[in-house]
């Protein structure tokens, strides 16, 4: 963006304001410029002049003793040029030097992404990013920024085109605490020069400190939030913000300039494993996926994928405090159990459950010890259950039940067979058949159940299946496989099996054997919905594939830039 399309008033802010629309960069001028003056005064391009350091460089202007001796040679010679030059600022004077004081360490944003500061607060917070980067490299110094509430708090700089994209991505479904800020404080230099960028909740419960921008809506319009009230320190103003709907456009990611592919530090794998291990952890449409750090949580509809055309469908990031150990999609929510600094805490995306808005237990209550926690990292999320107003998640061995109160109560083995390598296997869990099974099946010694069907089988390879109408069916292969599940075609049922030697996904139907090859030679097994006919299988890592568990078409292709 050149300054001659800005502005008269933004043409010095070209350069940061390069990675924006020129109608977003218009739109932000009242809030930039404001905000320019209030952060001048605790973040100075230097600390002063400094001390005299002789003579170096040249300038257009200064008192005559440090005009050179060749303007004053002109000056005899040609004296109307002289004065011509004068006049016209052209004469050549030494400029002074000085030991300059400049400020060493890093200008950092410590940022809050949760709800409190969506909207209005993210508006603001844009503004002020790109006024600390302005004078971050007006310093030859840079900007990082942290998202509160990370643990570990990963750091991100870079130019506005890289670093505002990765800034707008991190958003948080829980509210920062002062202990967060606290976290992330600690990772800093004695030297940084550390921002907050929060929302009048958190700044309320901090001690007093330097460079605490707070921001809320102060007025409202048919639209929303017209004006904020920005705080710093003890000075406090009423600003105006962008009309509603460059507003929206920006807050979804529309009026950035992108330059390059963003920047936001070293890139960690997919989960703690390189994998994003899916699963269908509840009866809900809902795949869940691990992302690419231990605390975020992929999720994405398959609701009607028959009716849907087939292409790239990217999924929706859930960001979220600490290690993501259970998940469960209960109509319009989406709950999670996550290891956060010593606590478990409980999240919910959707409406609000029943009881307090925040819940932590201690892990020790749920059976969770280091080793556990390492082995379930390598696996998919386990079921989260609700019952009632309780959470039922099974953990050690054990279904544990969790009350609104946080009370944990011990509610039953899990059946046998569920735990198992590549995770727990809600096909083999009794409990969650739903009715009374078949004598046989309950004397098997392999048992597996899905949509009102049971089968069971005592070698893992011949199989009797028994529908809710009361038909059997038999059910076998010959080969090395394992059986994921169990789906219908109509009101015939057929097994999903894997083979981890040569990684082939199969439907075994009482007609016949089909090979799923779209699904087949992925590292770990397939995840087979409960009770729609659908398979999700990782195929290579980080892509996810959703289709069909009989015809085997894809349906769904989720990549792996999440």
């Amino acid at each position: 963006m050149s300054g001659t399309r800005l502005p008269a008033a933004l043409a010095p802010w070209a350069g940061a304001l390069s990675a924006l629309t020129p109608e977003l960069a218009a739109a932000l001028g009242p809030l930039l410029r404001r905000l320019d003056a209030l952060v001048a005064e605790r973040e100075p391009v230097t600390d002063g002049p400094g001390e005299p350091d002789g003579l170096g460089g040249l300038g257009r202007s200064g008192p005559p003793d440090r005009l050179l001796p060749s303007e004053w040679l002109l000056a005899e010679e040609h004296p109307e040029e002289f004065l011509r030059r004068f006049a016209d600022r052209e004469l050549l004077y030494l400029e002074p030097e000085f030991r300059t004081a400049k400020p060493r360490g890093r200008t950092v944003a410590m940022v809050d992404a949760g709800p409190s500061q969506a909207g209005a607060g993210r508006l603001v917070q844009l503004a002020a990013l790109l006024v600390l980067h302005r004078r971050a490299a007006a310093r030859g110094g840079d900007l990082l920024v942290g998202v509160l509430g990370d643990e570990p708090v990963h750091w991100f700089g870079g130019e506005p085109a890289d670093l505002l994209p990765a800034w707008l991505a991190a958003r948080r479904t829980a509210e920062p605490t002062p202990e967060d800020v606290e976290f992330a404080a600690a990772t800093l230099d004695a030297a940084d020069r550390a921002w907050l960028l929060t929302s009048p909740r958190l700044a309320d419960r901090l001690p007093a400190l330097p460079r605490v921008l707070v921001s809320e809506p102060a007025r409202w319009g048919p639209a929303g939030a017209t004006h904020v009230t920005v705080r710093l320190d003890r000075a406090e103003f009423e600003l105006p913000l962008p009309a509603a709907d460059i507003a929206v456009r920006t807050l979804r990611g529309a009026e950035f300039r992108r330059t390059g592919p963003t920047a936001a530090g070293p890139s960690p794998t997919t989960g703690p494993s390189g994998r994003s291990l899916p699963a269908f952890t509840t009866e809900a449409p809902f795949l869940l996926a691990r992302g690419r750090d231990a605390g975020t949580l992929r999720s994405v509809d398959v609701r009607d994928v028959e009716q849907r055309h087939r292409g790239a469908v990217q999924s929706r990031t859930h960001r979220l405090n600490g290690r993501v150990i259970a998940a469960g999609r209960t109509g319009r929510r989406l709950i999670t159990l996550n290891l956060h600094r010593g606590r478990v805490l409980r999240h919910v995306i959707g409406r609000p459950l029943a009881g307090p808005a925040e819940l932590s237990l201690d892990p020790a209550r749920l059976g969770l010890d280091e080793g556990l926690v390492a082995r379930l990292a390598d696996r998919p999320v386990l079921p989260l259950l609700r019952a009632g107003d309780d959470l039922l998640v099974p953990l050690a061995g054990r279904w544990r039940r969790i009350a609104p109160d946080a009370t944990v109560t011990d509610d039953g083995p899990v059946g046998y067979g569920t735990e198992r390598e590549r995770g727990f296997d809600r096909f083999r869990e009794p409990r969650l058949f739903g009715r009374a099974l078949p004598p046989e099946a309950a004397r098997a010694r392999h048992l597996l159940h899905a949509d009102g069907t049971a089968a069971w089988s005592e070698d893992g390879k011949h199989w009797t299946a028994r529908t809710p109408r009361g038909d059997e069916r038999r059910l076998a292969f010959r080969e090395k496989a394992e059986v994921l599940g169990l789906v219908h075609v109509g009101h015939e049922p057929a097994l999903i099996t894997w083979s981890p030697g040569g990684r082939l996904v199969r439907a075994i139907r009482t007609d016949g054997v089909r090979t799923l090859s779209r699904f087949s030679g992925g590292s770990v097994a397939p995840a087979v919905h409960p009770t729609l006919p659908l398979i999700a299988a990782e195929t290579s890592m980080g892509r996810l594939v959703v289709g069909s568990a009989l015809s085997g078409r894809i349906h769904q292709v989720l990549g792996s830039d999440e």
